[in-house]
């Protein structure tokens, strides 16, 4: 399929596009103007439309991913794994990182809230603060932090580490979100969450108009301030 690109737009290759981070991020970058390659294992619930390519591949693959980051200029790694696969993550992000850095495409990893900070005690990882990361979810936790350490081994390349708050739902787009650095933030009741459709709003402003950190996060935005900010 031949997409003609606007000049203000920008080639995106969406690893994971099926799952629930993924597809927001694909329908917030075409509803952008982006061109996008939706890469999954079964790429066969996407269709090919205008600004939009699906792709069937396998990311463990260097061939593969060869060919899905064909052309990029970013690259979103949204894969999730099931309990049982955690170990998979930090070789799996290697090879995105490699992938992308021969094609000379910026990463953007969606990983997980275990490498965060506790707001309650700034020197301890979520990953051991059981006040947010119960013991069933504390290897995917592991795995993520062992995941934002395989991106800083390679200090020379172009990547960000997106840390979801604590709760990631697939609820609905309110149009804005919280941005903070590598601790969690909670709001005044404090939860720490956010509907995927936000985080994919975030994830595509850091990839139009990229932020200081290197290790960021966010959160849904009080209901209060989403009143002043639908009101203004």
């Amino acid at each position: 399929m031949s997409i003609t690109a606007r000049d203000t737009s920008r080639t995106i290759t969406v690893l994971g596009a099926t799952g629930m981070v993924g597809r927001r991020v694909v329908e917030e970058a075409r509803a952008r103007g982006h061109l996008v390659t939706a890469v999954a294992r079964r790429a066969g619930s996407i269709t090919d439309r205008e600004g939009l390519r699906a792709l069937a591949a396998d990311a463990t693959d260097p061939a593969s991913l060869a060919t899905a980051l064909e052309g990029a200029d970013t690259v979103v790694l949204t894969v999730r794994l099931p309990p049982g696969q955690e170990a998979t993550l930090t070789p799996l992000t290697a090879e995105v990182l490699e992938a992308a850095a021969r094609a000379g495409a910026r990463v953007v990893v969606v990983g997980g809230a275990g490498a965060l900070r506790s707001p309650e005690d700034p020197g301890r990882l979520l990953r051991d603060d059981e006040r947010y990361v119960p013991a069933s979810w504390r290897p995917l936790a592991a795995a993520g932090v062992e995941q934002l350490a395989t991106c800083r081994r390679r200090s020379q390349q172009d990547w960000t580490y997106l840390s979801p708050p604590a709760l990631l739902e697939d609820g609905p787009r309110t149009g804005g979100y919280r941005r903070g650095k590598d601790t969690l933030l909670t709001d005044t009741d404090g939860v720490s969450r956010i509907s995927a459709a936000d985080l994919a709003i975030a994830v595509l402003d850091e990839i139009e108009r990229p932020g200081p950190d290197r290790h960021w996060t966010v959160a849904r935005i009080e209901p209060r301030d989403l009143m002043d900010m639908n009101a203004g």
